[in-house]
């Protein structure tokens, strides 16, 4: 047996790969075992901590066998590792099958408790520096720092400092630490759909995703470029990550972009942006997404719902900048006989709708529980494969399946339980209050100022941490602050997820940019400013949605038509403005012109209060403009195509007289 994952990864053979694959397989069975309610149905009474503990030993076990610290242990595991694996195991055990008796004295310290807490803490802060970076442990330090010495800051931030048997058992076995909400949701609902995604791949779902965008966009002007939107959208709308997305679809689509003429760094950017989408755009978002769900205690449909406006718009302004560069550069289609026909291609993967649809019933009509739906969504996606003619789905492609899932969760592990940390010192200490109060000082002044350094704020942490990390962080930080000062809550907290998704493709660190660029062979940098300009319109809608929550299907149904509509108008305006090109190229003035003019139709009307009269002249005026500016440019289009006519006719009459 051997176990090549990726670069990231050691090369394990014989015991040590069996005993990893083991741990990798464990965790989704385990998963599936306790999300079903195995254990009732059993009468075996089982608290949902003792699960918890349970992922985390598997999860920490399987990330020190399996992802080296550094470069020179690639090729072999030395005892510091095994020590470390052992080690999780145990912590994670130790809650699993101690939770019973530990749950009537919680609040007891005892040695054993603070010496397994304080491992705890150490072998999280380790596996997310293997994982991701030193981003979140650096965090995650100076929270804990804070706990112990809280009575040396000054003002509102002095506190009584806590000792390290209170603070590592409170971490350790309370459900506001390690083991609460974020690792707790980690090892359900994303787990789930990381399983669904690893599932749709296996019978064959990336190869479809491709022939439908292919057969879609590919005959248009810039279809190669259109094509890496529809895949890279659908493809990430299942996995939820932008650097895997950018991996697995970048490698054919920007050699295959690049080809057809557009720019190395054009079209790695558009790669990087149109998968970054993907986290998100309903049906299925990133696992942020569900976190929104769950701290908010809404249904997950809601969060979705309230974010295909925003996603559509962000997917239409990215089309209209692709189009236009291939109309303003002289780029067309692929030949007929080098696209698949549509409806073959439908027909011969008509079951590939089948999963997604029962997803989107019992997620979306019937509300049930999104783990719930997901595992009768992988159910379905299993059974299509077994149905399908071609598509190969014995054990040794399900134990792929279940590995690849163990393999994708050990990320979301370390994070969500190192994230547990950062929760658990704001709740024990208050400083999460403090915070808030702070914040909510700021937004006295100004609102806008408060959201502007929220944004700022969200995309410094997000270059390294995944999007999950910098939402949860910054949803117990930043999100209370926010909704006190009157912004609707699910407005405030998909604010911070735009952004936090945004760090992936905004410089100096943008992961999906660099990804992609490293694919296309291209500057990582210029990547990231061409990436910045197709997905400009993701900068502005937050500010929108949050002031004015028609953009999130929130309010009147005619103001929310309203805002749709001229938002879709704005969004065309400004790939116009940023390309430069609509019948042909325009200048710098003209340019501004329609940037203007996007700006104004983007902004939605304000149903009452204040700003009400001022949004619809807004619209109204971005309208007008738009409209004399449309008018000028098919009037000068039309000059020019007489002009062309007539020296047509006067060099043909030319040739006649000579």
């Amino acid at each position: 047996m051997e176990i090549e994952e990726n670069v990231r990864s050691r090369e394990l053979r014989g015991l040590a790969a069996w005993a990893t694959q083991a741990l990798l397989i464990a965790i989704p069975l385990s998963g599936m075992f306790f999300l079903l309610d195995v254990p009732q149905r059993l009468d075996w009474q089982v608290f949902h901590e003792q699960y918890i503990g349970l992922f985390l030993a598997l999860s920490l076990g399987a990330i020190f066998l399996l992802i080296p610290g550094s470069r020179r242990h690639v090729q072999r595991i030395p005892w510091y590792d095994a020590l470390a694996a052992a080690l999780g195991l145990f912590v994670g055990l130790y809650v699993f099958v101690k939770f019973p008796e530990i749950s009537n004295s919680l609040g007891d310290i005892y040695t054993e408790r603070v010496i397994l807490g304080a491992i705890t803490v150490i072998l999280l802060a380790e596996a997310c520096r293997r994982l991701v970076g030193w981003p979140l442990v650096i965090i995650a330090s100076v929270f804990i720092f804070y706990a112990f010495f809280a009575y040396l800051f000054p003002g509102d931030f002095y506190g009584r400092g806590w000792s390290i048997g209170r603070l590592a058992t409170y971490l350790y076995l309370d459900a506001n630490g390690i083991i609460g909400q974020p690792l707790q949701i980690g090892a359900s609902i994303v787990l789930v759909f990381v399983l669904f995604g690893e599932a749709l791949y296996a019978i064959g779902g990336a190869a479809f995703l491709s022939d439908f965008a292919l057969a879609m966009m590919g005959r248009f002007r810039g279809g190669q470029a259109k094509i890496a939107i529809v895949s890279s959208s659908l493809f990430g709308n299942i996995s939820g990550s932008a650097v895997a997305n950018v991996v697995v679809d970048g490698a054919f689509t920007i050699p295959m972009m690049k080809k057809a003429g557009y720019p190395a760094p054009v079209a790695a950017a558009i790669e990087a942006v149109a998968s970054t989408g993907g986290q998100i755009m309903p049906p299925v978002m990133g696992a942020a997404a569900f976190l929104i769900a769950e701290y908010l205690a809404i249904p997950y449909a809601q969060v979705a719902l309230a974010a295909l406006i925003p996603a559509l718009l962000y997917y239409i302004a990215l089309f209209i900048q692709v189009d236009l560069l291939a109309a303003r550069n002289g780029i067309h289609g692929l030949p007929p006989a080098e696209l698949p026909r549509l409806l073959p291609v439908l027909r011969r993967s008509a079951g590939f709708v089948v999963p997604l649809t029962v997803l989107i019933i019992w997620m979306f009509f019937l509300n049930r529980r999104p783990e719930v739906a997901g595992l009768l969504a992988v159910a379905s996606a299993l059974a299509v494969g077994f149905l399908t003619p071609g598509v190969k789905l014995g054990p040794r492609e399900l134990l792929n399946i279940l590995i690849n899932t163990g393999r994708g969760m050990l990320e979301i592990a370390a994070i969500t339980g190192l994230a547990g940390v950062v929760i658990g010192v704001l709740q024990l200490t208050g400083l999460g209050f403090t915070l808030t109060l702070t914040l909510l000082n700021v937004g006295q002044n100004s609102a806008i100022l408060l959201l502007v350094l929220t944004a700022i704020v969200s995309i410094i942490l997000g270059m390294g941490m995944p999007t999950t990390a910098v939402y949860v962080l910054l949803a117990v930080l930043v999100a209370p602050g926010l909704s006190k000062l009157g912004i609707l809550p699910i407005a405030a907290h998909l604010f911070i997820f735009y952004f936090g998704m945004l760090s992936m493709v905004t410089p100096p660190v943008c992961l999906a940019s660099y990804a992609a660029a490293s694919i296309g062979k291209t500057d990582p940098v210029r990547t990231g400013w061409e990436a910045m300009r197709l997905c400009a319109i993701a900068y502005v809608v937050p500010f929108l949605f949050v002031f004015s929550p028609a953009l999130l299907l929130i309010g009147s149904w005619h103001a929310v038509a309203i805002s749709i509509a001229t938002a879709i108008v704005g969004a065309v305006l400004l790939g116009i403005g940023l390309v430069g090109y609509l019948f042909h190229p325009i200048g710098v003035l003209k340019r501004f012109l329609f940037l203007v003019a996007a700006a104004g139709l983007l902004i939605p009307v304000v149903e009452t209060g204040t700003y009400t009269s001022l949004t619809w002249a807004i619209n109204a005026g971005g309208l007008l403009l738009a409209v004399i500016m449309i008018v000028i440019e098919w009037l000068a289009r039309s000059r020019r195509q007489e002009s062309k006519i007539a020296a047509a006719a006067k060099a043909s009459v030319g040739g006649k007289w000579l």
